[in-house]
């Protein structure tokens, strides 16, 4: 159902997965990778929103390398040392490709990121406004140092975060959803008990995967994503 794409990214080019609908269109959607980089289980995602009406569009953030899932600590410095500058510049140019693309209905795309993809989804959202229309992280939000100018946040967002989660604690995110709060922004988290990070991943690289929740999560981010941004 997908291909490989090249984009431009501020004078540069990028590539990326793309799928789109059997109806040729439908909302864009910008898919933020794991740690992991993006790997087929990452462009199976791509496929299933395009099989649920979306054209979705995943750049390669780490530009062509990637690590299996049983390289932990690969996936962890190919993380720490991706330059974040770049890799906003690199969602920023496949929003923009979305948005030129005929078969993209919509004055602005969703975005949809796991983990490290659901901190920059977030980042992403605040720094490029009124293009983004809906924010859909899963178990990964900036709740670090230095956190991005909220001001810039104009989408709902819609977040699904794990109870358990060694990685981004929910006491963090919590705070996190009270401050957006606070700011009159649209948000809505969501916490999943008896879950772990990552548990939307099917290949269970961290043993955390639960079907149940990853289906029920999954089927209430397309809806709402189809609610906002149809």
């Amino acid at each position: 159902m997908g291909e490989t794409v090249k984009f431009a990214s501020n004078g540069d080019e990028v590539g990326g997965y793309l799928a789109r609908p059997a109806s040729g269109g439908g909302p864009g959607l910008l898919v933020v990778q794991e740690w992991w980089g993006l790997v087929p289980q990452l462009k199976r995602v791509c496929d299933r929103l395009a099989n649920d009406g979306f054209v979705a569009l995943a750049p390669d953030l780490f530009r062509g390398d990637y690590a299996e899932h049983t390289e932990m600590d690969k996936a962890n410095e190919l993380m720490t040392t991706l330059p974040p500058d770049r890799a906003a510049r690199d969602m920023t140019g496949a929003i923009d490709y979305l948005l030129a693309d005929d078969s993209v209905t919509g004055d602005g795309v969703g975005v949809v990121g796991f983990c490290m993809g659901g901190l920059l989804a977030m980042v992403i959202a605040a720094q490029q406004g009124d293009k983004v229309a809906a924010v859909a992280p899963f178990y990964g939000a900036p709740i670090g140092d230095n956190p991005p100018d909220w001001s810039g946040l104009t989408a709902p967002v819609l977040g699904h975060f794990a109870m358990n989660d060694a990685f981004f604690g929910v006491d963090a995110v919590r705070n996190l959803e009270l401050q957006l709060k606070d700011l009159g922004k649209d948000v809505t988290f969501e916490y999943i008990p008896d879950t772990g990070h990552a548990f939307a991943n099917e290949d269970n690289a961290l043993g955390t995967h639960d079907p149940d929740a990853a289906a029920k999560t999954w089927a209430h981010t397309v809806e709402w994503l189809h609610q906002k941004l149809d």
